[in-house]
């Protein structure tokens, strides 16, 4: 458990504070690039770290991220005008360029604006646009470069992202996405009055397949039987790789590994080399809100149509979602939980792992308190990322650089499933997976825990 001074210290990334200071050393997601999808497009609100900006997208098709306030009179640059290469006030006309500064102010003469324009300038986020991603730099330093996440290397037919909304504080969400263990209760089906793999809800015990079934569907049934996943944890240059291993069939162990990437990315678990590869970044709008970007990415071939349209429609990490990129299912209509389902077909009753793990996120409160938690082995990689972005911004706070932060080549790294000889060394195990994608080494791999 945490006290009471360090679940604050998690959970709080407003200006000035321990874990706002830490994120503001890293370049961060702050919209979709389709939410601004032509120049000259309407303008956008947009909240990040407890910040109020409006984004737009000018006529050369760059983006901007400002105050949202006119230091004229003070009117919201939300409702100004999108034209010629600037954001124009409707209150006055003073118009600003995707760097701040004011280009125009219609008001004074000639003489007058070229005096007042340097101290009408307003504030504006350095923006730059890679994997159909608007992301942000809130520092004042000059940056670093973009994160090298493969899925942003890519070409765009072999990717799919999207967002959805969370209404509770981002910590939380984010150790959802990092605790494995629960994959076999709370994603788990039911058939029969039994906990059964996902791809066996409803099926009769008769018609199961047992020993037959692929490793991609034995998979499943494995997590459902081993329910205390092994934790291996292995630090890395930009954060850790968080190693689960489950008992698997003849002597050997199921291992399913997700990135932990500092402050707020997660390459989730779930995929064989064959599969699209799956990742998250929880951006908080403020304390008790965040974005969860969600992107789906194959090395190797595009993005099927099919498969488009089911990510679309919201299939594992991706919910269903409105215009808003507000989940269908969602705290106040109790994430549409059919107790009869519960019975019949899922553990929880509710549709989608993503919806599913959206309401016990959002059910521990809006901030959880971490103070009164009684946690257990499999926990490991939950309390290695608090320790870790804790460490993080306690070092901030001394004047250095966090981990990740510099390292933009760090981030290119990949997680997955693999089953192995239940006496493999977990160093062949990762080698074997993924070369040297699993990490830039900061010490000699060893396990933890």
């Amino acid at each position: 458990m945490l006290t009471a001074e360090e679940n604050a210290t998690l959970t709080q990334t407003g200006p000035g504070t321990p874990m706002g200071k830490t994120f503001r050393h890293y370049w961060l997601p702050a919209l979709l690039s389709r939410e601004l999808p032509a120049p000259d497009c309407p303008p956008v609100r947009v909240k990040l770290l407890g910040e109020d900006f409006v984004a737009f997208r000018d006529s050369n098709g760059q983006v901007g991220i400002v105050e949202p306030r006119c230091p004229h009179r003070g009117a919201h640059l939300f409702f100004g005008r999108n034209e010629e290469s600037g954001l124009r006030c409707a209150y006055h006309g003073w118009k600003f360029d995707v760097a701040g500064r004011c280009v125009d102010a219609p008001t004074a003469t000639p003489e007058v604006a070229e005096r007042l324009k340097p101290r009408a300038a307003i504030r504006a986020l350095r923006t730059a646009e890679a994997g159909d991603i608007v992301w942000a730099w809130f520092g004042g330093a000059e940056p670093p470069g973009l994160p090298d996440f493969e899925f942003m290397a890519v070409p765009e037919s072999h990717r799919f992202v999207g967002k959805k909304y969370q209404q509770c504080n981002w910590a939380q969400a984010c150790e959802g996405g990092l605790d494995t263990a629960h994959f076999s209760y709370l994603h788990a089906a039911m058939s029969e009055g039994e906990k059964v793999g996902l791809h066996l809800a409803g099926v009769p015990k008769a018609e199961r397949q047992g020993d037959n079934e692929p490793v991609r569907l034995k998979r499943l049934s494995w997590m459902i039987d081993d329910g205390a996943p092994r934790f291996t944890v292995l630090p890395h240059a930009a954060g850790m790789l968080l190693c689960a291993a489950r008992t698997a069939d003849d002597d050997q162990l199921y291992w399913r590994m997700t990135q932990f990437l500092m402050p707020n990315h997660s390459l989730t678990p779930g995929n064989l080399p064959e599969d699209t590869a799956l990742a998250n970044t929880w951006m908080p709008i403020d304390d008790t809100s965040c974005w969860i970007f969600c992107y789906a990415w194959h090395p190797d071939r595009p993005i099927r149509e099919r498969e488009r349209e089911r990510l679309a429609a919201g299939a594992g990490i991706f919910a269903e979602v409105d215009e808003h990129y507000v989940p269908i299912r969602r705290r106040e209509n109790d994430y549409l939980l059919d107790r009869d389902a519960q019975r019949t077909r899922s553990f929880t009753g509710i549709d989608g792992i993503s919806e599913q793990d959206q309401a016990i996120a959002d059910s521990q409160g809006l901030i959880a308190d971490r103070t009164h938690e009684l946690l257990g082995q499999t926990d490991l990689g939950v309390v290695r990322f608090r320790q870790a972005v804790l460490r993080a911004a306690a070092g901030v706070e001394a004047g250095e650089t966090p981990l990740g932060a510099a390292d933009p080549g760090a981030y290119r790294v990949r997680s997955g499933d693999a089953v192995a000889a239940h006496g493999a060394a977990i160093e062949d195990v990762v080698h074997g997976r993924f070369g040297e994608f699993w990490g830039k080494a900061v010490q000699a791999v060893a396990a933890g825990g």
